[in-house]
C-alpha cells in the first residue's frame, strides 16, 4: 500500500511540474559539461521493524556532472555522488536510536521526452552505514549498498528546478530543489 502511495505522489509531482509549459526554462535539460546539485528530503523509509519510527526526516544531497551527450542533445550520461541521512527511534521506550547514512557514486542516463523536463534513471553503488547502540533488536549492520532509481527534474528557470526520484536510496521517494551550473 505504501509503495502505491509513493507512485501516486510521484505521478502528481510530474503532472504539476512536468507538463506546465508556461514557466521559463531552457529547452535542453542536461548537456555535456553541465553540473547539477540536488538537495531534498525523503518520504517513507526502508526500516521494516514495526517498533521504529523516524526521528529525523531523511535529508539528502547529490552532485552530477554530464560527461556525454547522446541523441542530438536529447540524452546524455552523467556521473556524480550521493549522500543521505536519517535517524530512527524505537516506539517501545527502550531509547534505541538508529542513525543511517547512505553514501556512494552514481551513474545516470538522461533522456528528454518532454521539452523542459529532464528524465533519468541510474545506478548507485556505495555504503549504507548504520550506527546504533547494542539492543535487543536484531538490526542489520553497515553494508555495501546499491540502488536503481528513476527521476525527473523540471527547471523553473534556466538554472533552478525541482526534482523527484523513486528508488532505493535513503528513502523510496525523494523530492527537492536542483541547481544547474
Amino acid at each position: 500500500m505504501k509503495k502505491f502511495l509513493f507512485v501516486k505522489v510521484f505521478v502528481v509531482l510530474l503532472a504539476l511540474f512536468g507538463f506546465n509549459r508556461s514557466a521559463s526554462a531552457q529547452e535542453e535539460a542536461f548537456n555535456k559539461g553541465d553540473m547539477m546539485i540536488n538537495a531534498g528530503v525523503g518520504l517513507g523509509n526502508y526500516i521494516s521493524y514495526e517498533h521504529f519510527s523516524n526521528k529525523i526526516l531523511p535529508i539528502l544531497g547529490s552532485f552530477e556532472y554530464a560527461v556525454v551527450d547522446l541523441f542530438d542533445g536529447k540524452g546524455g550520461i552523467g556521473v556524480g555522488g550521493y549522500i543521505g541521512f536519517t535517524s530512527f527511534g524505537d516506539n517501545e521506550g527502550k531509547s534505541v536510536t538508529v542513525s543511517d547514512l547512505v553514501i556512494g557514486p552514481r551513474g545516470l542516463f538522461h533522456y528528454q521526452f518532454i521539452e523542459k523536463l529532464d528524465t533519468y534513471g541510474g545506478l548507485m553503488m556505495g555504503w549504507d552505514i548504520k550506527n546504533y547502540p547494542q539492543s535487543d533488536y536484531n538490526l542489520p549492520g553497515s553494508e555495501f549498498s546499491y540502488s536503481f532509481f528513476v527521476g525527473a527534474r523540471y527547471y523553473i528557470t534556466d538554472n533552478i528546478g525541482v526534482f523527484g526520484e523513486l528508488g532505493y536510496n535513503i528513502a523510496p521517494l525523494e523530492i527537492g530543489v536542483c541547481f544547474k551550473f
